[in-house]
């Protein structure tokens, strides 16, 4: 059996005088040019291995975007195979997402002794392995079709609560179990490697307390939306989608939205009317639509002629919260 090695890491991207620069990373030991990247560490998904990673090799915080095409190679052409995942990363200026970081301590000189930014025609030329090639042929496609620069709605499955059996209280107060309230905290450098900057959520217990962790780290007041509750949606679900569509409309701030699992079929079927035909099956197509605590990342971008479009979806789950 092929034994396969992960690992992820981001195509740290900018524009300067209308041209496109990626910055690359020199790593003495193997004289090599490639992408800051490495191997995740204990209960870490590979969204935070790929910002803490370039944190260590280029010093930079960074915010993903889009995912790019994973690459697969062998290992000193040995019986290993490494595959990477690559996103499309951005330097923003600043960002209450930076607060929910854990500290990154800098990787040695003996790792990475030299980073640079390049031209994108210059970096095609410069990288030493032809499998580093394809995100960035991928990102070069993204930036000539408009589509590389994104604004992030994560939609947000509540962690697992108290049995509807098991509870006496009300509905709106019945709370996260254990389980659920440690898929909250692993939420935090999920929410952050994507540079949420806005919360938005049902004011019911377990959908509120799922995303107050990320709330108290980063300092971004957590909003409430009575429509984004199971009895709203069944009375007026026009107004789930008035929420989920004003959020994929506006050019803002990354935004997250928690709620219920009998919410999103509604949330769904939104989010599909502006998503191409051959992103669409992409998106959960049946109950339980999402696992409680996961969360699909919806990256937008305009178009001339649409107005928002989704280009990429990805779902992710809190890394070994049972």
């Amino acid at each position: 059996m092929t034994v396969v090695v992960r690992a992820a890491g981001a195509l740290v991207w900018r524009v300067r005088n209308d041209r496109l620069q990626v910055l690359l990373v020199h790593r003495p030991s193997y004289d090599d040019w490639s992408w800051p990247k490495g191997k995740p560490e204990e209960d870490e998904s590979l969204a935070v291995t790929a910002i803490r990673e370039v944190e260590e090799e280029t010093g930079l915080k960074v915010v993903l975007g889009q995912p790019l095409p994973s690459v697969r190679y062998r290992i000193n052409g040995g019986g290993k195979l490494k595959e990477a995942k690559y996103w499309a990363a951005t330097v923003p200026d600043g960002g209450p997402w930076r607060k929910a970081r854990d500290k990154v301590k800098p990787c040695s000189k003996r790792e990475v002794d030299e980073t640079r930014w390049v031209s994108v025609e210059k970096a095609l030329k410069l990288l030493t392995y032809d499998h580093d090639r394809e995100p960035l042929e991928y990102l070069i496609d993204q930036w000539d079709d408009d589509k590389l620069e994104t604004w992030t709605v994560a939609i947000v499955r509540h962690g697992r609560a108290r049995r509807r059996s098991a509870w006496d209280g009300d509905e709106n107060t019945r709370p996260l179990t254990d389980v659920g309230q440690k898929q909250a905290q692993s939420l935090v450098p999920m929410l952050s490697a994507f540079g949420i900057s806005q919360l938005i959520s049902s004011p019911w217990e377990r959908c509120a307390a799922t995303l107050q962790p990320y709330s108290r780290r980063s300092k971004v007041e957590l909003e409430t939306h009575k429509g984004l509750t199971e009895q709203a949606a069944l009375t007026k679900p026009a107004k789930v989608r008035e929420i989920v569509d004003t959020e994929l409309v506006e050019k803002g701030a990354p935004v997250a939205i928690c709620t219920h699992r009998p919410v999103l079929p509604t949330v769904m079927s939104q989010l599909t009317l502006r998503t191409p035909n051959r992103i669409k099956r992409q998106f959960p197509q049946q109950n339980p639509w999402l696992k409680t605590g996961e969360v699909l990342i919806v990256h937008c971008t305009e178009n001339r002629r649409k107005g928002a479009v989704v280009v990429a979806v990805e779902l992710h789950r809190p890394h070994s919260t049972g």
